[in-house]
């Protein structure tokens, strides 16, 4: 198979069936889930000598990825967003502000432990 012809494949794979999921409905309300899709890929050919040895060369490299965004909520003709909530991601934000804050105040309370050692 051509690199190429991979390439037009991996586009194709794009589309927005990837970001909104199929309708659900239960009596008056539909439902559509929504995902973030992040998708990326690359090629490369080569071809040639070096030091006598015989060219050649090729390579292909692709990858997705997708997380629940939320949901679309229609009822009686109204549509409301209900994003989803991803835990590990606010405990991994915390956990990062905390260090920050613990190294920022070891930082600043040092210089002032060592002062008063001095005197």
């Amino acid at each position: 198979m051509d690199i190429m012809e991979l390439v037009e494949r991996s586009k194709d794979a794009a589309t927005v069936r990837r970001v909104f999921g199929e309708p659900i409905q239960h009596g008056d309300v539909v439902v559509i889930p929504v995902a973030r899709v992040v998708q990326g890929g690359g090629a490369g050919q080569g071809q040639g000598r070096k030091d006598k040895e015989e060219g050649g060369g090729s390579g292909l490299g692709f990858g997705h990825g997708a997380t629940p965004a939320g949901v679309y909520v229609v009822k009686n003709g109204e549509v409301k967003w209900h994003p989803a909530v991803d835990v590990n991601r606010i405990v991994l934000g915390g956990q990062v502000v905390a260090v920050v804050l613990l190294l920022t105040v070891r930082a600043i309370l040092k210089p002032l432990l060592r002062h008063r050692r001095r005197r």
